[in-house]
């Protein structure tokens, strides 16, 4: 047995998939089953920014590798990718540098959307979600353009290679520039619509749904790990929409923005529809598999819109809504055999409490710190929630799996 071959393929995979955004339970599951497949027993230690591999030789020698790991991306293609080779190497157990070499194809066949494609994405979420909550077309096509203002300054920034919690801050101070601009100069009156529409894009979906996945899986460390994350990102993307409305507004004082529109109940499905399609393109998901994620998405906002005309409140509608939402990506994982994260993270997209991030923010820089805690206490409340209902079916589904194998 050629260890330290086993060794570099084991690390080299788990960095990969880590680099991707795939969750703590997948990238130690992945290791452990090809040690396994190759009757050699491995402990396997992850955490966002760090993992650690060891296994024992025959003659008793350890040997450990430990590799550190940087910003993560949101390539869920990649995960995809490399969850299915880390099964084909399970199943067929080639020599291991021919499984090396595989690992090494997998790189050159990754895929990712051009430029043009990924700002178009940026636009079709800005879009979409700014209808979602409350916007007029008008306020669509404002969302969608501060949409592709986030796009091109983050593009620029990472290039640069400028710290993450200064790039959300940059993005989300240019974003609301341009929205509060547009409100100062009177062509919206829905100007909170527009900015939410495209925060969408900054507010950490991936992020949230890993530490939710990873709390159920027993990783609390990288649960805590990733939900701290979730709120620096958080204080990011308010600083930078506080800092665009103090400018604003000593130049030119903005008045109050009109209530929220809204939309018959077709519309606004077809907009979280829309909304769903640009976020499966950020995420980097190709093929057929992206319009059934963005179908997943309208299938859930249709649920939550549907519990409100039976007269149940906005928490139970979450809970039920995060249910059919993670049910829809556990079948469609199933079916097509592939990471249910896929599907998870944007079938639960327009649940996620970016409204409550904003409003919360807003109040706490205009001194309004009443509504606040009031605010900040419902998003929790709605983070909460979801976090029993994807914590139910995952666990539902868990079950039945294993007593299906047994």
């Amino acid at each position: 047995m050629e260890y330290s071959t086993l060794m570099e393929l084991c690390i080299s995979l788990a960095y990969r998939l880590a680099m991707c955004g795939a969750e703590t339970y997948r990238i130690e599951d992945s290791v452990n089953r090809i040690t396994a497949a190759y009757g050699v027993h491995a402990e396997t230690f992850a955490i966002p920014n760090c993992i650690h591999v060891s296994i024992v030789a025959e003659d008793g020698t350890a040997l450990t590798r430990m590799c550190r790991v940087g910003s993560h991306d949101n390539d869920l293609d990649s995960v995809e990718l490399y969850t299915a080779l880390s099964r084909r190497i399970c199943a067929q157990r080639p020599d291991l540098k021919v499984a090396l070499d595989w690992l090494y194809q997998t790189d050159r066949s990754k895929r990712s959307y051009s430029l043009p494609v990924y700002l178009l994405g940026n636009f079709l979420g800005g879009c979409g979600f700014s209808v979602v909550f409350g916007g007029s077309l008008l306020d669509s096509l404002l969302g969608g353009l501060c949409g592709i203002v986030i796009g091109f300054a983050d593009r620029c920034l990472s290039r640069l290679r400028v710290n993450p919690f200064f790039r959300i801050i940059a993005c989300a101070f240019f974003m609301a520039l341009l929205a509060y601009a547009c409100s100062a100069a009177n062509i919206t009156r829905h100007v909170d619509s527009v900015i939410i529409g495209a925060l969408m894009i900054l507010v950490p979906g991936l992020l949230f749904t890993n530490a939710m996945r990873d709390i159920i899986y027993g990783d609390t460390n990288s649960g805590i790990n990733r939900i701290v994350q979730v709120f620096l990102i958080a204080v990011a993307i308010a600083l930078g929409t506080g800092a665009a409305w103090v400018s604003v507004n000593a130049v030119c004082p903005l008045s109050p923005t009109s209530i929220a529109l809204v939309h018959a109940l077709i519309p606004d499905i077809c907009a979280a529809f829309v909304g769903c399609i640009g976020f499966f393109i950020l995420f980097n998901i190709h093929g057929i598999g992206g319009i059934l994620c963005a179908l997943g998405g309208a299938l859930t906002w249709l649920t939550f819109r549907l519990c409100q005309p039976i007269g149940l409140g906005d928490l139970p509608a979450y809970f039920f809504a995060t249910v059919i939402a993670s049910g829809y990506s556990e079948i469609m994982a199933r079916i097509r055999k592939c990471p249910a994260i896929s599907y998870l993270v944007v079938s639960a997209f327009p649940l996620l409490p970016g409204a409550g991030i904003y409003y919360a923010m807003n109040y706490a820089i205009q001194g309004e710190m009443t509504l606040f805690v009031n605010k900040f206490t419902e998003t929790l409340s709605i983070a909460g929630v979801m976090a029993v209902g994807i914590l139910i079916v995952s666990t539902s589904v868990r079950l039945i799996t294993e007593r299906v194998k047994k």
